[in-house]
């Protein structure tokens, strides 16, 4: 595949990074070593606060205070001794960075040309002409349509998976021989997935880019990744090539991390790894992940593992001296098929040729409008989970709005248990609450940051006015132990609560006035895998004891294959295809249903560097 000589970009050797806090120092990595070599694709993996992101900036030149020891190696050049003016003139020009989140790090008062070209004037003497033909052409490179009328528009006019794009667009614009990043898909739909994966190994090929890419979803790293390093509580605990480690890992951290993602395989409980990552202001004097490996041994408790390596090129930070996933005692096997939920034939949800259209009438008279959704129609039988899946902007999530009342539709029926809602008023939708809530995607954001906990959970109670006092707080308190969440944090604000926790709490509030029907809109995209299997088990154990019905909406097609009985697929505001799990994923009988998988496919074909699949016709603009 190389058309570059091979060489090492980066040398990273015995890194230590110390992060000044008000409680003291953090350790944020501990000896830390690795190499990346040109056209290479380097995967980081680890939970959140493993150190991935830390490791990254340091990389940078972005992390001011921090006590940093050990060589990071660029090209020959030692980054930790250059100056911040030299490591200005490396940064976005040799180096450079995609961040996560790509709303958040475009400005949004300047056009997608103004920023780009602002790169190219930082490091290179061209005017503006040059630099705007340049910023077209690197636009239509990433796949971009029509970019020299897209280059004049505002980040706001961008898709997600576009604006991604237009990131990528700035990051490779000078060339860089090293790229960093840091979740670049996620929450991306697996469409949108493979055409910026194939997109960067595509520029691997052509301008032998080195990439490092900080991901929590082994599946796909698995499938791309020449070397992988997995990290916990800023240790490297295992390194070696993509195929081996995220295959046949040799730490029982990673076995944990690989049997807690559900695969396009995996049926009934998923076993999470148990306990919290440790405190980084405390040193670890011993294995730092002794406390939650089944696999522990007294040595593990009082001494630091050595590096251990094996014959696929693996090496291992661990006392185990055969490798975690041919070590029976590692892990303990996974749970069998959980007890089926009950199921009758109730329906409880029924949505008739539901449509909405946005505009329709303006000052200036009357147009089309834009239409959203265009005669749906499903139902919801009583226990079971129905998966709704499609690419952004399908409807999905405006579908579970009207069905949860947060959205009245243009026309059409949803009647739940037996009632039709659209003509209810405010009052009748109050009562109605008691039998329909929705958990949401992101679950920091939907609770105020200025309110404990213990009164979130309880604003049910106090809306319905159905508990009061001692009573109320009893019944909180319940909820709280039903989820998994210690119910002595009934007085602390969210900030103080772990990603996966805050989603616990937003659980906690949907069952508090019993309700029959939970609508979930993409609740564990951002969770980390193992935090992600325990609120996933967490949802079909509570299905199974109460009888809930899910409708259950994600890009993730494993999560969902996981969960669901039955799934539907939507395409730009309509239903394409129907039917149940196993015979959709095996049988699909829509293109579009066809295509969604084959980009999820973790399958990967390493002589093209594309997908099983790829999708040519590129992102809609």
């Amino acid at each position: 595949m190389a058309t570059h000589p091979l060489m090492t970009v980066l040398s990273v050797r015995n890194l230590n990074i110390d992060i000044p806090t008000g409680d003291g120092h953090v350790h944020a990595a501990r000896d830390v070593s690795f190499d990346v070599e040109a056209e290479e694709l380097f995967g980081i993996a680890g939970e959140s606060g493993s150190g991935k992101s830390v490791l990254s900036q340091a990389i940078m030149g972005l992390l001011p205070g921090a006590v940093i020891s050990g060589e990071i190696l660029f090209e020959g050049r030692n980054l930790l001794t250059l100056s911040p003016r030299e490591m200005q003139r490396l940064r976005g020009n040799r180096i450079a960075m995609i961040s996560q989140d790509p709303l958040s790090s475009l400005h949004p008062f300047y056009t997608i040309g103004a920023q780009i070209t602002e790169a190219i004037h930082t490091h290179r003497k061209v005017g503006k002409a040059e630099a705007l033909a340049e910023a077209i052409e690197i636009l239509g490179r990433v796949g971009i349509h029509e970019p020299e009328k897209r280059v004049h528009d505002y980040p706001h006019q961008f898709s997600g998976g576009m604006r991604q794009r237009v990131m990528i667009a700035m990051a490779i614009v000078l060339r860089p021989a090293l790229l960093i990043a840091d979740e670049p898909t996620t929450a991306l739909d697996v469409t949108v997935q493979a055409q910026i994966i194939n997109l960067l190994n595509q520029m691997r090929r052509e301008l032998g880019t080195a990439i490092i890419m900080v991901t929590h979803d082994l599946e796909l790293l698995s499938s791309i990744a020449d070397h992988a390093m997995v990290m916990y509580a800023g240790n490297r605990m295992e390194l070696g090539p993509g195929e081996a480690v995220l295959t046949a890992p040799a730490h029982p951290y990673t076995l944990g991390l690989l049997r807690s993602s559900p695969s396009h395989e995996s049926r009934g409980a998923l076993p999470s790894i148990p306990g919290q990552p440790p405190s980084l202001l405390i040193e670890q004097k011993a294995c730092a992940f002794a406390p939650r490996c089944p696999a522990a041994m007294d040595i593990c408790r009082s001494e630091r593992p050595p590096l251990r390596d094996f014959a696929d090129g693996t090496r291992s930070l661990c006392w185990l001296e055969n490798k975690a996933a041919h070590t029976a005692t590692a892990l303990p096997a996974a749970p069998g098929e959980p007890e089926a939920p009950t199921k009758s034939s109730d329906i409880v949800v029924s949505v008739s040729d539901v449509r909405l259209t946005y505009g329709g009438r303006s000052l200036f008279g009357k147009n089309p409008g834009l239409e959203v959704l265009k005669g749906v129609s499903l139902e919801l039988t009583r226990g079971t989970t129905l998966g709704i899946v499609g690419e952004s902007g399908c409807g999905k999530s405006t579908l579970a709005r009207i069905i949860a009342g947060l959205l009245p539709p243009t026309s059409g029926d949803v009647s739940i248990e037996g009632r039709s809602v659209i003509d209810l008023d405010r009052a009748s939708w109050v009562d109605m609450r008691k039998r329909v809530q929705m958990v949401f995607q992101d679950p920091f954001g939907s609770l105020n940051p200025r309110r404990r906990v213990g009164s979130i959970i309880g604003d049910p109670f106090r809306i319905q006015n159905v508990a009061h006092g001692a009573e109320r707080k009893t019944r909180v308190r319940d909820l709280m132990e039903i989820v998994g969440l210690n119910p002595e944090h009934y007085n602390r604000f969210p900030s103080e609560f772990s990603g996966g926790q805050r989603q616990r709490i937003g659980i906690a509030r949907a069952l508090a006035l019993n309700p029959s029907i939970i609508i979930f809109d993409e609740p564990v995209s951002a969770l980390d895998v193992s935090i992600q299997a325990q609120i996933l088990n967490l949802i079909g154990r509570l299905q199974r004891e109460l009888g809930l019905s899910y409708l259950f909406i994600s890009h993730d097609l494993a999560v969902v294959r996981h969960v669901s009985s039955e799934i539907i697929v939507m395409k730009a505001g309509e239903v394409v295809e129907r039917g149940d799990t196993e015979t959709l994923y095996h049988q699909p009988q829509h293109p579009y249903t066809r295509e969604l998988l084959a980009a999820a496919d973790p399958n990967y074909r390493k002589s093209g560097g594309e997908f099983a699949a790829p999708l040519s016709q590129g992102v809609t603009p």
